[in-house]
């Protein structure tokens, strides 16, 4: 059965649900829920570098973030990150860093910087300490007593694996964007409760698979593909490295069996012989030999 909707964990999906020209709405109602605790902070922003019909080529670097300027000249930058890779904690760091400090032209002066809201949303778990905890939000802060040093920067994560409610315990405004980024793709129509808030009902319309232009829909199929390419050379990697791990476990454990088997034969045989009914060397007996009257 063709899906009726499509999969906002995907970079391209994602940026034409929420990075759109028509996604003003949904992106105010998502940040507010989010970052905002469910109140209005967010009465406007702008999204930059807004979403385009895609080319084929070079798709891999065209949807990264949203980004977007809210009215009181704070940026937010916005990632769907499907796959833990190598060094992604630091990627976030320097991506917030950047967009900090490339608000100001030579000469300018510092007092002229806004603050940056980095929000990244996650297909995998980061905080494993915290297996509860689906938003976690961090600031620089001094070690000891936790005070601020600075509110400019701000890391905020969701990680959407921790997020198991299912649709008839989705009450708040965070669960039905969390449901929605989590399920859409597996529904074929929206569900009432979340159709009764606007914003969500337009992320719905915008996700709408038969709305999509023929080069949209192959960008959508090379990306899905991409992902499942990825995650199953992860997947390999991990199972490639689970049986070394085994195979060096075993061997490890023969040669302790050995050791021990030469060191109870260490006052009946001798070095040579021992070396031959266990396999060791002549010098790891000798060096058992020596430890045992040293």
């Amino acid at each position: 059965m063709a899906r009726t909707f499509i999969n906002p964990k995907t970079d391209f999906a994602f940026k034409k649900i929420f990075g759109s020209e028509q996604s003003k709405d949904i992106l105010i109602s998502f940040l507010n829920a989010i970052v905002y605790n469910e109140t209005d902070e967010i009465q406007d922003l702008t999204i930059l570098d807004p979403y385009q019909a895609p080319r084929i080529k070079g798709i891999k670097d065209s949807y990264l973030d949203v980004k977007a300027t809210l009215a009181n000249g704070q940026t937010v930058i916005i990632e769907m990150q499907v796959l833990n890779v190598l060094g992604f904690e630091k990627r976030v760091l320097y991506n917030a860093a950047k967009a900090f400090s490339i608000q100001l032209s030579v000469g300018e002066d510092y007092t002229l910087l806004n603050p940056v809201i980095a929000l990244t949303i996650t297909d995998f778990e980061m905080f494993s300490e915290a297996p509860d905890r689906i938003i976690s939000r961090y600031r620089l802060k001094e070690k000891n007593d936790l005070t601020d040093y600075s509110e400019d920067i701000e890391l905020v994560f969701v990680e959407l694996p921790k997020f198991r409610v299912g649709l008839d315990r989705v009450v708040s405004l965070v669960d039905k964007w969390l449901y929605f980024l989590n399920c859409a793709s597996q529904l074929e129509t929206v569900p009432q409760s979340l159709k009764a808030v606007p914003a969500i009902e337009h992320a719905f319309n915008v996700a709408q698979q038969s709305g999509l232009n023929p080069k949209e829909l192959e960008v959508l199929e090379k990306r899905e593909m991409a992902l499942h390419d990825s995650r199953n050379a992860i997947l390999k990697a991990q199972q490639d490295a689970l049986q070394q791990g085994l195979q060096q476990g075993l061997a490890e454990g023969e040669r302790r069996k050995a050791i021990d088997i030469a060191r109870s034969l260490l006052d009946v045989l001798d070095a040579a012989t021992i070396a031959q009914k266990t396999g060791l060397s002549l010098e790891e007996v000798q060096q058992l030999t020596e430890g045992t009257h040293g």
